[in-house]
């Protein structure tokens, strides 16, 4: 399963219940679309942290981070490039 399809599938079971996860558009802005809120984005992180494993207090975030399914994609990318095998980050 691909990065993407895997954060497609947690936001529209969490958030859009019966949706397809195919279905949700990787460009689309889960804010302004109302698909989140800022309190639906806490629980989104809090969710990335436990199954990618990524110190996300330590990372250098901004709400442009977790836009779109794409943006949280590239932020998951980012994390993996800046935080090396025993949890620390690099700059």
């Amino acid at each position: 399963m691909s990065l993407e399809h895997e954060i497609s599938e947690y936001i529209v079971t969490t958030y859009l219940p019966g949706t397809p996860a195919g279905d949700l558009d990787p460009s689309l802005d889960l804010f302004d679309s109302g698909v989140m809120s800022s309190l639906q984005l806490l629980q989104l992180i809090d969710w990335l942290r436990g199954r990618y494993r990524l110190p996300i207090e330590d990372l250098e975030i901004s709400p442009e981070s977790f836009r779109s399914v794409t943006a949280i994609r590239q932020f998951i990318e980012y994390a993996r490039r800046t935080v090396t095998a025993d949890g620390e980050v690099t700059r």
